[in-house]
């Protein structure tokens, strides 16, 4: 039972995600008065997914008690962590919007249609088979709810000026992690058609074909993050099954996400001169996870391997509820679930990558 249970968690969504913020150069990091994008489109899985799974028949869902202990007013809206993801995080610090919604949110705005949306879904992946093992939205799939936004673009704000908000927004790509963990490393499907190397190889030419699709319907500026020390989930550690009291990293899959990474930073440099006027750009997620991990302390955790709901070792999703005890204070915690960052983890993670980057590159 204690397998099943690992397995009902792992496909809760494993993908632990950062975004880059690329702003003009400046000397401050305070929010602007005009931002740099007039909107951020959001494309993955569950640690950019802002809500879409509330509104498909899924199990994967975040929409109750304890997600989103620490979100504004204490809601939970669907959104994997205990409070704001990422995007949220991002798209304020532009000046574009406080929250990223889920385009399929029956109570968008058309405010919230021209500054963007989220198309991203829990537990999806680039391959196809991963997300209909969860039963959501694949990334490739997420392409035709893009194209279903374009036109209600256009019906608000015309042909031309939709063209230009999409042409100058903020596009982030964030998957992988899921499409390894469920199908590689937990439930072994495709490693009888490839080893790894291949695998990986098969996920970058998906990934590859989206970007090339989004960039037809008019996107030209791309961050594609990379994947996350992902040996270091606690649930990865947990079904591993080994020695309980002293819980490490899997090196192996470490190994894999940085080769993973490092064919992705090669792809993306490669694939932009093909691209007139596109910038596509790597985000390496990698480093700063790990020295969060490595280096605890400066980041004010007391625990990196285990999340601050329930055990912490198997909770996630559907294993993560109402009845699920919490942590006292889940800002000394890395994790919230066995997955998936805190707000505070993502807190530390957005600050590093806008210092990082916030000076040097230019999109406009």
């Amino acid at each position: 039972m204690a397998r099943v249970n690992c397995l009902i968690a792992a496909l809760s969504l494993h993908t632990i995600w950062l975004l880059v913020v690329l702003t003009k150069p400046c000397s401050s990091l305070e929010p602007k008065t005009t931002p740099s994008f007039p909107a951020i489109l959001i494309f993955g899985d569950s640690t950019v997914d802002t809500g879409n799974n509330n509104f498909i028949p899924t199990i994967f869902k975040g929409n109750y008690s304890p997600y989103g202990k620490n979100f504004p007013g204490h809601l939970a809206t669907g959104r994997f962590s205990d409070g704001k993801l990422i995007p949220d995080m991002v798209a304020s610090r532009l000046g574009i919007k406080e929250l990223v919604p889920p385009f399929l949110d029956p109570k968008l705005s058309n405010d919230d249609i021209k500054t963007g949306v989220s198309f991203a879904s829990a537990g999806t992946g680039f391959d196809d088979l991963t997300a209909a093992i969860s039963k959501v939205i694949p990334v490739m799939k997420q392409i035709d709810h893009f194209k279903n936004y374009i036109q209600r673009l256009q019906g608000v704000v015309g042909v031309d000026e939709s063209k230009r908000i999409i042409n100058n927004a903020l596009v982030v790509i964030s998957a992988g992690t899921n499409d390894l963990n469920i199908n590689f490393y937990d439930l072994p499907t495709r490693q009888l058609q490839y080893n790894i190397s291949g695998y990986q190889d098969f996920l970058q030419n998906r990934l590859q074909s989206l970007i090339k699709e989004i960039y037809q319907l008019g996107c030209r500026n791309i961050v594609v993050a990379g994947l996350p020390p992902v040996g270091c989930l606690p649930i990865q550690e947990t079904i591993a099954f080994e020695n309980p009291l002293k819980r490490n990293c899997l090196k192996d899959q470490n190994s894999d996400s940085v080769a993973y990474n490092q064919k992705l930073s090669k792809l993306l440099t490669n694939l932009q001169p093909q691209l007139a006027g596109s910038k596509i750009l790597y985000a390496d997620i990698y480093t700063p996870l790990i020295d969060m991990l490595n280096n605890p302390q400066k980041y004010g955790f007391d625990h990196t391997n285990r999340g601050c709901c329930g055990t912490g070792l198997v909770e996630a999703g559907p294993l993560c509820n109402p009845k699920t005890p919490t942590c006292e204070n889940s800002s000394k915690f890395m994790f919230w679930d066995s997955i998936h960052p805190t707000e505070a983890a993502y807190k530390f993670i957005a600050e590093a990558l806008l210092k990082k980057l916030g000076d040097t590159q230019n999109w406009n």
